[in-house]
């Protein structure tokens, strides 16, 4: 692969890339941790599931547009490792049929949590603590997995739906054209390391497509950008989105300023 000029279908096609983060891909530990009595283990944790019945409608499922964002990423993310569209890949899945006897239990909706992030490592003394951490941390995943690969009509309303379409729609139609705008904000590192940053590239793709194509308000977009990146990135991925979309509104401010300027001054030569 070579950076981020190729076609979308090619962009990032066959990786062999692990899933996305999780809460037990979010946690790291130092070396050195069977010395549990002298030494004491870091863990990264995120922040425990917390009921979000605000974010679920009377249907039991999800409404809000956090979740459309969140639907959208991990679409997005699934088609590139595919090297299909994402399009494709969303009504592949929205018309998937069931499988006999499936039981999906609402419940775990309550569950979970959009706004989960990476914290600050909790420290432990004893093994014992880390052990029951770990098995916290696999039963929140597990949970988390049976969400996100149900049926998609049994845990979105229509409205995510047909938002997570929309955004999809204007992600797969500027894909090439964002390419270049985006190789003009991220740092070069990212461009070097382009395999390995997918799922930040992504939600860049989406957060520029929904400025550009649905109108909706630059902060709100950036907000919802940054808190995608402390869920599902590791590092100063959050910083450095926030940063990349602050320039590429002002960028496409500025332009836009200038093509007024222009055509006013035509018509004034007119």
């Amino acid at each position: 692969m070579e950076g981020m000029t190729r076609t979308r279908s090619c962009f990032c096609s066959s990786l062999p890339l692990p899933p996305p983060p999780t809460t037990t891909t979010r946690m790291r530990m130092k070396s050195g941790t069977s010395h549990f009595r002298s030494r004491s283990v870091a863990v990264a944790v995120s922040v425990p599931p917390t009921p979000t019945t605000g974010r679920v409608d009377r249907s039991g499922r999800f409404s809000s547009p956090r979740s459309a964002r969140e639907l959208a990423l991990l679409i997005s993310y699934a088609a590139c490792l595919q090297g299909t569209d994402p399009l494709l890949l969303f009504h592949r899945r929205l018309n998937a049929k069931r499988v006999p006897g499936f039981v999906f239990d609402k419940q775990l909706l309550l569950r979970y949590d959009h706004m989960s992030f990476a914290s600050q490592p909790i420290h432990v003394a004893t093994h014992h603590e880390q052990q029951h951490l770990i098995h916290q941390f696999d039963t929140d995943s597990a949970f988390e997995a049976d969400v996100l690969s149900a049926p998609l009509k049994l845990v979105y309303t229509n409205f995510v739906l047909r938002f997570t379409r929309e955004i999809l729609e204007a992600v797969a139609t500027g894909w090439n054209q964002r390419i270049h705008l985006i190789n003009q904000v991220i740092p070069q590192r990212w461009k070097n390391e382009a395999p390995s940053k997918i799922i930040e590239l992504c939600i860049l793709h989406i957060a520029m497509a929904e400025i550009t194509s649905k109108g909706t308000k630059h902060q709100i977009v950036i907000n919802e950008a940054v808190d995608l990146a402390k869920r599902f990135c590791d590092g100063q991925a959050p910083r450095i989105i926030n940063g990349c979309l602050r320039t590429f509104v002002k960028q496409q401010s500025e332009e836009s300023r200038a093509e007024e300027i222009s055509e006013s001054q035509a018509i004034r030569l007119a």
